[in-house]
């Protein structure tokens, strides 16, 4: 019978044990010569091996790796007892902000996300996106199935990432242009990676604000004045769908990251319905 290799060895058999049969040696432990077969002597008996004094413990694993809760879909935030404040720099919590390029949602994210009391993670798409090297598709060069493709990629991508987050009770901000006209990569697919807890808000200055912070943009993340004007039309959609909008056209990084935190209080006491 074969052992794997590394195998302790089985015990050696006993008497009366199991169905091997039992058979005495000759008392001189020595087979006799067989007729005919000069200079035979006969195999040498040797003796069962005995069990090993110290069993081997087995190994533990002692590389340091932590066993982490999985990641589920993120809850609708309860709502707080009536007469309790509302902080929701102490709340864990999944807030994706919305807005055209030059909005100001990543430097806005990094603030809010830097300067809370709890764990804070900011996630932006186009960082993901760009996460694509070789064969990156960028749409400003024409959006084809290839660039949808990769947002979508994106888009699960981050979600799967603040799901991991929040299941280990760092909260997550995550930034993105979603436009109110396409459903196809609206806010669905953001409710269908993240959760029905996620908190959108949108983010929308005056146009004259958006193309002064775009021209002040590098490489493919700087749009041209036409883009960035039709963009802008287009998240005007946002008005009368029922979420947060906050207009920084007069407001700094501090600023808007302060009134956000007063935009979440209202709706972690009564979220939106999208």
């Amino acid at each position: 019978m074969q052992h794997a290799v590394g195998s302790p060895l089985p015990p050696p058999h006993r008497p009366g044990h199991g169905s091997a049969p039992q058979w005495t040696a000759p008392a001189a432990h020595q087979a006799q010569q067989p007729p005919g077969v000069p200079g035979f002597t006969g195999a040498p008996h040797h003796p069962p091996v005995p069990p090993h004094p110290h069993p081997v413990p087995p190994v533990r694993d002692t590389t340091g790796h932590v066993q982490l809760p999985p990641g589920g879909p993120v809850a609708v935030p309860s709502p707080p007892p009536a007469q309790a404040p509302v902080d929701p720099a102490a709340t864990t919590l999944a807030v994706l902000l919305i807005g055209p390029a030059g909005a100001g949602k990543t430097s806005v994210a990094k603030h809010w996300a830097e300067r809370r009391r709890v764990p804070t993670a900011h996630i932006s798409l186009d960082d993901v996106r760009e996460w694509v090297r070789s064969g990156f598709a960028d749409p400003q060069t024409g959006w084809n199935d290839n660039s949808e493709a990769q947002y979508r990629l994106a888009r699960r991508t981050c979600g799967f990432a603040a799901r991991n987050f929040l299941a280990n009770g760092i909260s997550c901000i995550l930034d993105d242009a979603v436009f109110p006209d396409r459903p196809v990569v609206g806010l669905g697919g953001w409710k269908r990676h993240v959760g029905p807890g996620l908190l959108p808000v949108v983010l929308l200055p005056g146009l004259e604000i958006v193309l002064e912070r775009n021209a002040q943009r590098s490489g493919n993340r700087r749009l041209t004045d036409e883009e960035v004007a039709r963009i802008h039309g287009r998240m005007a959609g946002w008005y009368g769908s029922g979420l947060p909008i906050i207009d920084n056209s007069q407001l700094d990084v501090p600023g808007t990251a302060q009134v956000l935190d007063e935009v979440l209080a209202r709706a972690i006491a009564s979220p939106p319905q999208w």
